[in-house]
């Protein structure tokens, strides 16, 4: 499992969370068998999990202890990149507020399909739960909430392509490399807020094209945390950021060369 360690201090640590891992387990699915309780099917590796055993003091901080200890905030299992896990409760406070309050800025990177007009811009729609269904929508849902990402375009890059599904804005040929700043902390807000543009991030099952074609292999989503800046409770500045994976450069290096 290719976690990497970017940063560590007495109070946190920081890893490199590759794509395809949970950070930390569901809820089990049990059932009760007289006086048993069977799991119905096991649970699979996770950050946490991962960490524990290399940082086994993260078990007595956090909200929920038993499910995701340590854990401040969280990404998505097909998400890359930086994520923060605190070693004390005194810390897990402390960052938990920082989140709570957008004190922290995070950035990451998207490979999005099409051209984005304009080169840098602000989404604010708000999110809400989708009725009957685990994804989030802009549009009519349960329990919304505000929701703010900021973007800018890095570079266009054209490449032969095709899509079964044509929106207006998209060209077959260009595809979008962009740096995405989100002010809130909705789940799956990146994703979201660029699908409800008409730019949907590439590799996304749940949000984006549901046919096309793709001139080369990605088995996760292009959506990358690369960095997380703050100030620590001492006071000096930090950015603490994650190196691109290989899968995500090299396919940009094809994208480019083709």
């Amino acid at each position: 499992m290719d976690i990497k360690i970017i940063y560590k201090n007495d109070d946190f640590i920081a890893l490199n969370k590759p794509a395809g891992l949970l950070v930390h387990s569901v809820k089990k699915n049990r059932i009760k068998n007289n006086d048993f309780v069977v799991d119905k099917q096991p649970q699979e590796t996770t950050l946490v999990s991962w960490a524990l055993n290399r940082f086994p003091e993260i078990r007595e901080v956090g909200d929920d202890r038993d499910l995701r200890p340590g854990i401040v905030h969280r990404l998505d299992k097909e998400t890359s990149g930086v994520i923060l896990m605190a070693r004390n409760q005194n810390y897990f406070n402390y960052l938990k507020n920082l989140f709570q309050n957008q004190q922290i800025k995070k950035t990451y990177l998207a490979l999005v399909f099409g051209e984005v007009f304009p080169k840098a811009g602000i989404i604010e729609k708000p999110i809400a739960l989708k009725t009957g269904s685990i994804k989030r929508t802009i549009w009519k849902g349960k329990m919304e909430k505000k929701a703010i990402t900021e973007y800018r375009v890095l570079e266009n890059i054209k490449s032969p392509f095709s899509c079964e599904y044509k929106a207006p804005n998209i060209k077959d040929e260009v595809f979008s490399l962009i740096e995405v700043t989100p002010k809130t902390g909705r789940t799956h807000q990146i994703r979201i807020h660029l699908s409800s543009i008409g730019h949907p991030i590439v590799g996304d099952k749940l949000y984006g094209f549901k046919k096309y074609f793709f001139p080369f292999d990605l088995n996760r989503l292009f959506l990358h945390a690369k960095s997380l800046e703050f100030s620590l409770a001492k006071g000096q500045r930090i950015k603490i950021e994650a190196e691109l994976p290989k899968e995500l450069k090299d396919l940009l290096k094809n994208l480019q060369n083709t």
